[in-house]
């Protein structure tokens, strides 16, 4: 079954010095304060696409990983992974790294490398974002 997840943001003013609130329709958890400096440069309290891509990302990777772990009878303990989303101004942005560090016992580290990049590249926010590079550190910890 499909499902529709919606957010909105309402804009006032141009680029440079206007500001939105984007809000999460679907979920209603909250309505975030958006700007162009908090996009470009500091955030100083506000959020940006790519702070939401990386929220996105970060925890759809974590499902995905923790999904294959499970259906390879290596349910994981713990995963947390982290996406740094490059934003550069005038082109966009210009990486993904994602970070993840896991808890998953009697598996190898070539095992647990294999499963997150199998993760990174069958995840469904991967693939939307596939025309990123997207980067892998994994770590198997003990």
């Amino acid at each position: 079954m499909a499902t529709t997840r919606t957010a909105t943001t309402q804009w006032k003013g141009a680029l440079l010095d206007g500001s939105g609130q984007v809000s999460l329709d679907t979920s209603g958890v909250g309505t975030f304060d958006v700007s162009w400096p908090s996009r470009a440069e500091a955030a100083n309290g506000k959020t940006s696409p790519e702070e939401l891509i990386a929220a996105a990302h970060s925890s759809c990777f974590s499902m995905a990983l923790s999904h294959g772990l499970a259906q390879a009878g290596t349910p994981p303990q713990t995963v947390e992974t982290k996406a740094d989303v490059t934003f550069q101004p005038g082109e966009g942005i210009t990486g993904i790294v994602l970070t993840v560090r896991a808890q998953v016992p009697g598996i190898t580290p070539e095992q647990f490398q294999e499963a997150a990049e199998t993760a990174k590249a069958n995840c469904p926010v991967s693939k939307a974002l596939a025309g990123t590079t997207i980067s892998l550190n994994a770590e198997l910890l003990g």
